[in-house]
């Protein structure tokens, strides 16, 4: 009997103990409540609701013109001044600009023979084209495959040229910068920039160059991005809605009003005059391509970009290399921004309209306030409201303005449009990353000038699977989904039990997005063979 009365003393204590540290929790809650957290929510609710008006305006802003450009807008052949290239008896060949192509790469086993095929299987007279291959890659096997394929088709009389350095200083602008320095780049006129995963068609420089020999005013020439691999796994599906909505809509609306967009780093031709005269490719940042975009821009430069003319190129399908993409991709143009924002102010070349167009419209709103809205509002702040039911967010902004956003995104891709709530989810996931790399850009804290390299898996895993079946795949957790994850369960459920706003539907579903994301269940999976492969 004294055993039993011994062995429920210590049940009972946890218990007492664990009501009292509740009733305290409760207590506390209480009096911090209504003079604390209930203002600073309602505060937290009308910036989110700023933010998101801000965005839907933008979008249907952008909706409108590209409406009209597609009804009324003229093509690019009737905007400028646009004729094939016609041969010269006299001059020949030198009746031809003379074309460089930089292909930088670091460590590209999986693409290398693609993007430097495509590159030298460019229509153009032989002797006005210059192929530079720029390998940064520090695995010496790989840079030896790189060089022998530069050597092959060297045999073949393609005028091709293999550019190392010993540091990787600056990364791709610290490469394409000292590419630029070579003797025989000073006889070029444009240049063309291809990632190491892109494949322009041959006729790629019969359509782009006529643009700008004949219109001084023309920097660049962008073409449209063709993704291989959309098909591959949902994310890549996921990916192709985002920018296929960047290409269709944000780059032809530039283009059409401004003459200004973000060059996106690739599958364009700049004007070398133009580089040199806006400063050349500066390394401040991770993203060289807007820098260098704003700086020519501002110097009263146009740009040009071509829909109808696309370049096959591959989405990241893991999971790490599209977060590494997006973290660079977020924290760049927030970096670009806090250096930049005087600079355009002070600018004196270009109408006081396109200042606000590239301050308000293409950095504040675009790069900036569509990443933290996103997931300010749709994963803290709308789910802090269940807990917190004196806070209501009016039906217009926690339904209607996201709903027509959506909608808007989706023009882009109507093929998926069956996938658009599995978008939606997907896009609130990374929005934390996102919002995170713009902060991380704004405050110039640790990892603001992070770079590594998009891993691209081209065939070989295809290959290695075909040859052997594949080993236990890798995971990882990440701790930041699992942790707005089960913060989005514990709101769901006390939604259901205590809400009546019916927002649990969407925070559960939120909250398993996040955690599918979490275990590091989306993407392409790879398996442990396929890195022992490489090696």
């Amino acid at each position: 009997m004294d055993r039993l009365s011994s062995t429920t003393i210590v049940p009972d204590t946890f218990q007492g103990t664990r009501d009292d540290l509740l009733m305290q929790m409760g207590l506390i809650w209480s009096q911090i409540k209504a003079p604390l957290i209930v203002p600073l929510l309602r505060l937290a609710v009308i910036v989110c609701l700023i933010m998101s008006l801000m965005l839907f305006i933008e979008r249907v802003y952008m909706g409108i013109v590209i409406v009209l450009v597609k009804l009324f807008g003229r093509k690019p052949e009737r905007r400028y001044k646009w004729e094939p290239i016609k041969d010269d008896v006299e001059l020949g060949n030198s009746a031809y600009p003379m074309v460089l192509v930089q292909i930088p790469m670091y460590n590209e086993r999986e693409v290398y023979q693609l993007s430097i095929g495509a590159a030298c299987g460019l229509s153009w007279p032989s002797d006005r084209i210059i192929i530079q291959v720029l390998d940064d890659s520090t695995d010496p096997t790989i840079k030896d495959l790189v060089e022998l394929e530069c050597q092959r088709w060297g045999s073949k009389g393609i005028n091709i040229k293999y550019e190392v350095r010993d540091n990787r200083n600056g990364y791709k602008a610290g490469a394409l910068k000292e590419g630029m320095k070579h003797s025989y780049v000073k006889q070029c006129d444009y240049v063309v920039i291809l990632d190491a995963d892109f494949q322009p068609e041959p006729h790629f420089l019969w359509r782009t160059i006529p643009f700008l020999l004949h219109n001084p005013v023309l920097a660049l020439v962008q073409a449209r991005w063709k993704f291989v691999n959309a098909d591959e796994c949902l994310m890549t599906r996921m990916q192709e809605m985002s920018l296929d909505y960047h290409f269709t809509v944000e780059q032809e609306v530039g283009s059409s009003t401004y003459a200004f967009f973000g060059f996106n780093g690739t599958a364009g031709v700049w004007r070398i005059a133009a580089l040199n005269e806006a400063g050349g490719w500066k390394d401040r940042t991770t993203v060289e391509d807007m820098d260098l975009a704003v700086r020519a821009s501002l110097k009263g430069w146009k740009f040009l970009y071509l829909g109808s003319l696309k370049v096959k190129n591959e989405l990241p399908s893991t999971l790490k290399a599209y977060r590494y993409q997006q973290h660079r991709w977020s924290c760049g143009p927030a970096n670009l921004f806090r250096k930049m924002v005087l600079e355009i102010i002070k600018n004196k070349k270009v109408s006081t309209w396109k200042k606000v167009h590239v301050i308000y419209s293409f950095f504040v709103v675009r790069k900036l306030v569509a990443h933290i809205v996103t997931f300010c509002f749709y994963c803290v702040v709308l789910p802090a409201t269940v807990l917190v039911p004196e806070v209501e967010v009016p039906k217009w902004g926690a339904v209607y303005i996201p709903s027509i956003i959506t909608l808007l995104n989706a023009v882009g891709t109507p093929r998926s449009l069956h996938l658009l709530v599995f978008w939606i989810l997907f896009e609130n996931v990374m929005s934390l990353h996102r919002t995170k790399a713009t902060f991380i850009g704004l405050l110039e804290a640790g990892r603001v000038n992070e770079w590594i390299v998009t891993e691209k898996l081209g065939d070989a895993l295809k290959a290695k699977a075909a040859v052997k079946a594949p080993q236990k795949p890798r995971f990882r957790l990440h701790v930041l989904e699992l942790l707005v994850g089960a913060y989005l369960f514990f709101c769901g459920c006390y939604d259901v039990l205590f809400g009546k706003n019916h927002y649990f539907i969407y925070l559960y579903a939120q909250a398993i997005a996040f955690f599918i994301m979490g275990f590091g269940y989306v993407g392409t999976i790879i398996p442990n063979s396929y890195y022992n492969f490489l090696r």
